[in-house]
């Protein structure tokens, strides 16, 4: 007997069925360049710094550790951070990473960086609960009490980032290292994760509107440094 052959009707819903899911699975990356098109850039060459607006805090994203040390990535995250706050864009820095078990601290080892570079612990609070990007968003905003933020991160995740920030009720810009410079494999591996990442991350702010994985208590160590007289955004 001869092979069945499917019918061209058959043909046809599959081709459509594929088309709308491939339409479903851009739909989130859309989403996200859309809104943060006007509200990001790219920390490279002369003049990046004067093209951010002042914001009340550079909020940091964790990206991982070596050990007790900072991945390359988030180490390039926190010297932006360093460079926003000695050019007065920022008063003070939000670490947020993770912390959710003993041995492995992002933002401790976030401080102690930054520390090294010369960044007065005074304006340095830490986030610990930092599990994902809408965490650190929403946590900015509920926790801390954040009303403007420059979130800080890699290009490729800046979209996701800004938007999901924007969406949690935050003014906010967002500042982005071009890493494919530096780490081209890394960065375009992440970069295709992005793709699912923004789909979980549409579903839960547009969808879900998911709470934090630890949502409080409130915290003012933040407040206390923005209500200091001077403060971008008091």
């Amino acid at each position: 007997m001869g092979k069945v052959r499917p019918s061209r009707k058959a043909l046809r819903r599959t081709y459509q069925g594929l088309v709308l899911l491939s339409v479903l699975m851009l739909a989130p990356m859309t989403w996200a360049w859309l809104n943060s098109s006007q509200h990001r850039e790219t920390a490279e060459g002369d003049g990046w710094l004067a093209r951010v607006p002042p914001s009340q805090a550079a909020l940091v994203l964790g990206a991982g550790l070596y050990g007790t040390q900072p991945t390359p990535m988030l180490a390039r995250r926190l010297d932006i951070a360093a460079d926003l706050y000695r050019s007065g864009k920022v008063r003070a820095l939000l670490l947020s990473g993770d912390n959710s078990r003993e041995e492995y601290d992002e933002p401790t080892a976030m401080r102690d960086y930054l520390r090294g570079k010369g960044v007065p612990d005074t304006v340095m609070v830490l986030d610990y609960a930092g599990f994902d990007t809408w965490d650190s968003c929403v946590r900015a905003r509920k926790v801390f009490g954040a009303r403007q933020v420059t979130v800080v991160t890699q290009e490729f995740h800046l979209p996701r980032a800004v938007t999901l920030c924007r969406t949690a009720g935050l003014e906010t810009f967002g500042v982005g290292d071009d890493s494919v410079r530096r780490w081209a494999l890394t960065t375009y591996y992440l970069a295709t994760r992005e793709l699912f990442a923004t789909a979980k991350a549409f579903a839960d702010a547009m969808v879900l509107n998911s709470d934090p994985i630890f949502p409080g208590p409130r915290e003012v160590s933040l407040t206390e440094i923005l209500d200091q007289p001077g403060a971008p955004g008091a």
